[in-house]
């Protein structure tokens, strides 16, 4: 991470400057506390809070509620400090922390900034241990650990201050592409987006026109639209502002360039029925990484829209149902294709895209996932979905 919230924020930079061994994981703020043990010992903890930021500027802190990896501190004389006490529970932070106990010491008008969080529970801790071991030093005054890389530009806080910190790291090492950028690929690219995969490669041919920007998010404008960009670099030089590593490649798939997929470890396919969808399930089989392929087919009949939405998940588990029917194979437009009509609008995109991102997070673990459906249809009359072949 860069050492921007430390120089921009002066609650932090003050804590640095005071000496003490703070750095910041994830969405975290982490202090290391010397404090005394059951036993009587002085020992070494970490104290834990979210972090508000808008961008890299810090606010005030949404709660004063603080986390604590290490055994309950007590005071000289080894009784636990009760006027911490909170909850008791050990949970998994993410970004290689955890806490075993959660504090709560609120001042009636609250924390001003960090500075005062921090400094307010490093006091009550390590006060005990400087009287038990009155030559420690709360303060090293050392140089500053190296933060962690991230893909991101600025801080993701948003996982860390609700505690799934450690769901969000199972897809760091992710290496996700998407095969196909129409209204449904370019929700299901959103959503990626805002997860610290590695890398995110988009592979898509078609200009960025005007239809586009009805059924794609945000909103574009006159002066982008004029342009007539790849999709690709439209979606990319969006999502760059947030994401580090995104890939674009302005080409449609086929048997001459399928390299582009090798090294993925994830694929999102959203295209149209033929030989180039067959061509990029076969690649990911041969590669032996899960996929999910995702199918819309509306029609419309007597004045309104019907249809049915599909996500098709592949992995080395369960293959067979792909080539059972489940993925249509045929020229895009074939009568015999349930979802060859191409009407789209973009609520049924997203909705689409959603539930395509979330199978892929429950294949790599991140929800709950009992009944491993392998292939999932929702259909708009009746908001019908149904589920089969379980792994």
């Amino acid at each position: 991470m860069s050492q921007k919230p430390f120089d921009r924020n002066p609650d932090l930079g003050k804590l640095r400057e005071e000496g003490y061994p703070v750095r910041i994981r994830g969405g975290l703020l982490v202090i290391e506390v010397p404090y005394v043990d059951a036993k009587g010992e002085v020992r070494l903890g970490r104290l834990i809070s979210s972090l508000t930021l808008a961008g890299d500027v810090t606010q005030r802190p949404d709660t004063h509620v603080v986390q604590w990896d290490g055994d309950y501190p007590c005071d000289k004389d080894g009784k636990e400090i009760e006027a911490l006490r909170h909850a008791n529970a050990v949970v998994d932070l993410g970004n290689a922390l955890t806490a075993r106990f959660s504090f709560s010491c609120k001042p009636p008008e609250g924390y001003a900034d960090y500075h005062a969080k921090m400094t307010t529970y490093a006091g009550v801790i390590a006060g005990p241990a400087a009287v038990v071991k009155p030559e420690l030093k709360l303060r090293s005054y050392a140089a500053p650990e190296p933060e962690d890389d991230t893909v991101f530009n600025y801080t993701e806080t948003a996982s860390d201050r609700v505690g799934i910190g450690a769901l969000t790291a199972l897809l760091k090492n992710e290496r996700v592409v998407f095969i196909g950028l129409g209204g449904t690929g370019a929700y299901a690219f959103d959503l990626v987006a805002k997860t610290p995969v590695a890398e995110i490669r988009a592979i898509d041919g078609d200009d960025f026109l005007t239809h586009n920007a009805f059924r794609t998010p945000g909103a574009a404008s006159l002066d982008e639209l004029r342009q007539v960009q790849k999709k690709v670099h439209y979606l990319a030089g969006i999502y760059s502002k947030m994401h580090r590593n995104i890939v674009p490649h302005p080409v449609a798939l086929d048997r001459n360039n399928l390299h582009l997929l090798d090294g993925a470890t994830f694929a999102f396919i959203c295209m149209d029925a033929g030989e180039p969808k067959k061509l990029a399930v076969q690649k990911c089989e041969e590669m032996g990484i899960p996929f999910v392929d995702v199918g819309m087919g509306l029609e419309l009949v007597d004045g309104s829209l019907g249809g049915i939405l599909r996500v098709t998940a592949s992995t080395p588990d369960i293959r067979a149902h792909v080539h059972g029917g489940r993925i249509s194979f045929g020229s895009a437009g074939d009568e015999n294709d349930l979802y060859a009509t191409n009407i789209q609008v973009a609520d049924l995109n997203a909705l689409n895209a959603a539930m395509a991102v979330v199978k892929w997070k429950k294949i790599r673990g991140f929800y709950r996932d009992l009944e491993r459906e392998h292939h999932s249809t929702y259909t708009t009359d009746g908001n019908m979905l149904l589920n089969g072949d379980r792994s």
